[in-house]
């Protein structure tokens, strides 16, 4: 069997790497400020590769030039690896997510989060939304906005197999582990079972 790949996608500081070692209790390198970064971290466990990507997005103090070319670097990866992507994990920041979505809109511009969900759905078999920092939360419709901000029909519930409400600092992450090691289980990826100790 080829190897196989899962990746890990997100705007700039939302957690991805919090997340990715909280999934697989292993230790990623960042970036000495967020979105600072354009070589991914993988690590391989038997036959599948999980490899978290550069954070996209604009990053304070950076030119605008520097987040276009972490933008297509992460577009690029995906693409070039799209035949042996069999899952992908974008992770936003559920307490920032609609404020910033809501600002690129009056912009007219489709924010970047938007756009990499639905390319994320065309180019990989099966997309994971993690809505991280959680704890950050009060309005609990939020996940709700969140959906229909993505094109799903809320109650969000009805998308519990799409939308999972983490908290990655804390190690709430629980029933998106379970999903992730079931759906890579029901492709027989036995291999992933040890990524997730």
């Amino acid at each position: 069997m080829k190897v196989k790949e899962v990746i890990f996608a997100g705007r700039s500081n939302v957690g991805k790497s919090t997340l990715f070692s909280s999934l697989l209790k292993v230790e990623v390198r960042r970036g000495k400020k967020p979105g600072t970064t354009i070589k991914p971290n993988s690590f391989q466990f038997g036959k599948v590769i999980f490899t978290d990507l550069p954070g996209f997005g604009y990053v304070s103090g950076y030119k605008r030039s520097f987040s276009e070319k972490v933008k297509d670097f992460v577009v690029e990866y995906i693409e070039t690896n799209a035949r042996r992507i069999v899952a992908s994990v974008e992770v936003i920041d559920a307490s920032s997510f609609l404020e910033i979505a809501e600002r690129w809109e009056k912009r007219g511009y489709i924010p970047v989060e938007i756009e990499m969900f639905e390319f994320l759905n065309e180019v990989t078999p099966k997309v994971f939304l993690a809505a991280n920092k959680m704890d950050k939360v009060d309005d609990p419709s939020v996940l709700n906005q969140i959906a229909e901000k993505l094109g799903m029909q809320p109650p969000w519930e009805n998308w519990k197999h799409v939308i999972y409400p983490v908290c990655a600092k804390k190690g709430e992450v629980s029933t998106l582990k379970r999903d992730l090691k079931q759906y890579l289980l029901s492709l027989n990826l036995k291999d992933a079972a040890k990524a997730f100790r």
